[in-house]
């Protein structure tokens, strides 16, 4: 009993040791939780089916004050939860913006470690990418100074997360692209291209494109900072992601101006960018065959130097190999060579080019790659004689006139290849090919039809009897033409070419006339 004598126990006055370990237990406790909630949201942020309901919770504003949490890891995980259902949608995007997280991202991209910093450039690109105005929210929260001091940093991961982001940003429109060249983000951008790391040359191309695409101005930003000079050798990298990158960049600045054209190909891409046409990744040739095709639309000179390097015979294989969408610049290219001059036009005639753009013109599903394809023939044929036969042997015309007269071909396709059949028809003097046509078109091609016939019959003696034989003749005097029409004067041009009683026996009535001579004649 002498026990309950004794002073009372520890239990009931702790040691301050004791205490504060206790104290430290309820904040061990707390980070334990935090770090579980951030780490748990983020994970489940990477699965669509759980970003409706992570967002009924109202993730964003607990999410929010972790961002200035004292443990550098929670702030790492909160952003990185932020950026993952910010890339989702753009109402995501715009609670990121509403909540007023932007500015304090933009603070730590500044003072925090590297890990931080490419979480938060990670938001500031999920944000942006979604539309011109969510981009103009994180550019008006100071973003762009802090990411373009990123692409200073010494780790290559963090340059990357701000190349990204100052891509996306610049992306939208020509006023986003120019307030991130303003932020003197280009000569860096073009730095980065010189790294090592592929996955940094890859971003920093993407970022750089993305800027040029807009204007002749901001592609001349970026040829002025010595970009191509860096771009053009990365065309024969082994890194296919890389080679798409670099092929639409270069595509980006040469379609604006001749000048812009002509500082890609002084690159020394030609004969290079060639092999890119073969390549086995179908964006590095689409990409490739773009850049192609943006050089070539310019002036003779620049379609010449393609068809001196053999670029020619390799678009013409393009054409041949790929299928749909993938086709069109293809398509386009061969039509702006032949444009320039009849020369150019009989090298991709000779070079095989009619056959693949006519399946384009039959097979393509879609009518915008018809059309295309209606565009380059036309440009191949309309130069002379020559040239419209090579079309015609090939049956291009009676093609052009199916597509030009179906009903459910679109307003551009059939605009398009009413203008190559114009053109194409006027130089054709090869009758057997037009002769069949007579019968299928109607009144406003008929006409180009009838007086390529009124050219030629009048000088031609083996012409004229071919006509008659073939029963063309017979075909041109069922036309109802009406009088004082272009179409009665290029018919009339073509019987004056035959003996009256000829023209007479192919007219319709001419039996029914005969019919009628027998009721009146009386035998003697």
């Amino acid at each position: 009993d002498s026990l309950h004598h004794h002073p009372p126990s520890a239990s009931f006055f702790p040691e301050p040791f004791t205490m504060s370990r206790a104290v430290l237990q309820v904040f061990e406790q707390y980070q334990k939780a935090r770090v579980t909630f951030v780490q748990t949201v983020a994970d489940l942020s990477t699965r669509p089916q759980n970003v409706e309901a992570l967002q009924n919770a109202d993730v964003m504003s607990l999410l929010r004050p972790l961002l200035l949490d004292n443990v550098p890891s929670i702030q790492q995980s909160a952003a990185l939860a932020l950026g993952r259902l910010a890339n989702y949608n753009d109402d995501l995007a715009e609670a990121v913006v509403g909540n007023g997280i932007l500015p304090q991202l933009v603070y730590s991209l500044s003072e925090k470690n590297r890990f931080y910093k490419k979480a938060a450039a990670f938001v500031l690109r999920a944000v942006a990418k979604h539309s011109p105005q969510l981009a103009q929210a994180v550019v008006d929260s100071g973003a762009l100074d802090a990411l373009v001091g990123c692409l200073e940093e010494f780790d290559p991961s963090v340059k990357e997360a701000a190349a990204w982001a100052l891509g996306y940003i610049a992306r939208h429109n020509g006023e986003l692209a120019q307030t991130v060249v303003d932020a003197g983000a280009v000569p860096l951008l073009v730095l980065c291209v010189q790294e090592p790391e592929l996955t940094l040359k890859r971003i920093s191309a993407c970022a750089l494109s993305d800027i040029s695409k807009h204007s002749p101005e901001l592609a001349q930003a970026v040829v002025d900072a010595g970009a191509v000079a860096y771009l053009a050798p990365l065309i024969q990298s082994v890194d296919g992601k890389l080679k798409r990158h670099v092929c639409a960049c270069l595509a980006q600045i040469a379609k604006h101006s001749v000048e812009l054209a002509e500082v890609v190909v002084e690159a020394e891409i030609f004969p290079k960018i060639l092999t890119c046409l073969k390549d086995v990744d179908t964006q590095v040739r689409k990409n490739s065959a773009t850049c192609i095709r943006e050089i070539a639309k310019h002036t003779p000179e620049l379609a010449r130097l393609i068809v001196n390097a053999g670029g020619v015979t390799a678009i013409v294989d393009y054409v041949n190999e790929t299928r749909g969408n993938a086709r069109l610049p293809g398509i386009m290219t061969l039509g702006y060579i032949s444009a320039f001059s009849e020369t150019l036009a009989m090298g991709v005639i000779v070079a095989k080019g009619v056959a693949p753009l006519m399946d384009a013109l039959v097979r393509e599903p879609e009518d915008h790659i018809k059309a295309a394809s209606a565009w380059s023939l036309g440009q191949i044929g309309r130069h002379s004689p020559d040239h419209a036969k090579a079309l015609a042997v090939h049956n291009v015309i009676g093609r052009l006139l199916s597509v030009y007269q179906n009903e459910d071909s679109s307003e551009d396709l059939k605009t398009k290849a009413k203008r190559a059949l114009k053109s194409v028809i006027q130089k054709c003097i090869h009758l057997e090919a037009l002769e069949p046509l007579i019968s299928d078109a109607r009144r406003n091609i008929l006409k180009y039809i009838v007086h390529q016939f009124a050219k030629v019959l009048p000088k031609n003696m083996d012409a004229r009897k071919a006509f008659v034989t073939s029963g063309g003749l017979k075909k041109i005097q069922e036309i109802q033409a009406e009088p004082g029409s272009k179409l009665r004067e290029y018919i009339d041009q073509i019987n004056v070419c035959y003996p009256e009683e000829i023209v007479r026996y192919y007219s319709p009535n001419y039996a029914q006339g005969l019919l009628d001579k027998l009721e009146s004649y009386q035998p003697q």
